[in-house]
């Protein structure tokens, strides 16, 4: 028998990114009926130093929204041409004024592939702005094909000590219902924190929402009711994810706590 709908509470989710992107995210599942709640797990630290020399620079690669919002504080330049890893990246760069960006709409080969297919490696070097934990090797697969890579190191991401008191208690209570997911990194600091506040069982009621299969694995370590992996690395398709999960259990939905 299907619930009524008063005793029905919204499909609930954590997200575990940091502050500055939890709000895009957030809205973008509200769009989609799921209630969310932030829990940042990565808390970045931008790097000060002199603006950034750019001479000899053909084009921008860009693996984070971090990545740029970093760049944007080093330096006036919004004219070069700057390639992102995926959407979410690319649309932090034009919200920061860059004036020429394309997305990969993927991962770090994505965008090796299209920066191999957009650029000409004897125009001039490329400046990838990063921070101090990579993804991939991207140098590595651009110098293969003639690329000069320049690396520059804008900021840092620190994980967080301890799970707040407010998710300890939603997770401890049942109303969360998943849990989103965007790196290894990220996978691994949510394991960690979710043992050490004895909350390693309750997973087994929530989803683990993952952005890669890279990020299911270290997820893994934990029992979950499932563990999705999104279709491909992009945030609209983990959103879609998430949102055939609560529709799956919308009919017979997650009951509010009597």
């Amino acid at each position: 028998m299907a619930m009524n709908a008063a005793t029905r509470r919204p499909f609930t989710v954590l997200i575990t990114r940091p502050v500055a992107d939890a709000g895009p995210l957030a809205a973008a599942l509200a769009a989609r009926g799921i209630a969310a709640r932030l829990e940042p797990l990565l808390l970045i630290e931008f790097s000060p130093g002199p603006t950034l020399a750019l001479a000899g620079v053909q084009a921008i690669l860009a693996t984070s929204a971090n990545g740029v919002r970093a760049l944007s504080l080093r330096t006036e330049c919004r004219a070069l041409p700057l390639f992102a890893v995926g959407d979410a990246t690319a649309r932090e760069a034009r919200e920061q004024g860059f004036i020429t960006v394309e997305s990969a709409s993927g991962d770090v080969e994505a965008l090796a592939v299209l920066v191999k297919r957009r650029l000409d490696p004897t125009q001039g070097t490329l400046l990838h702005v990063a921070g101090t934990a990579l993804a991939g090797d991207l140098a590595t697969d651009l110098a293969i094909a003639g690329f000069a890579c320049r690396r520059e190191v804008l900021y840092r991401a620190r994980t967080a000590e301890g799970l707040s008191e407010e998710t300890a208690a939603a997770l401890r209570e049942g109303l969360v219902d998943g849990v989103l997911l965007y790196s290894p990194r990220t996978a691994a600091t949510f394991v960690q924190l979710a043992r050490a506040a004895g909350l390693a069982a309750q997973c087994v009621h929530q989803h683990a929402f993952c952005l890669s299969a890279a990020v299911a694995a270290a997820v893994n370590q934990l029992a979950w009711k499932a563990v999705v992996t999104a279709a491909m690395p992009t945030e609209a398709a983990l959103v879609a994810a998430v949102a055939r999960a609560a529709a799956e259990v919308a009919e017979h939905g997650p009951m509010m706590p009597s």
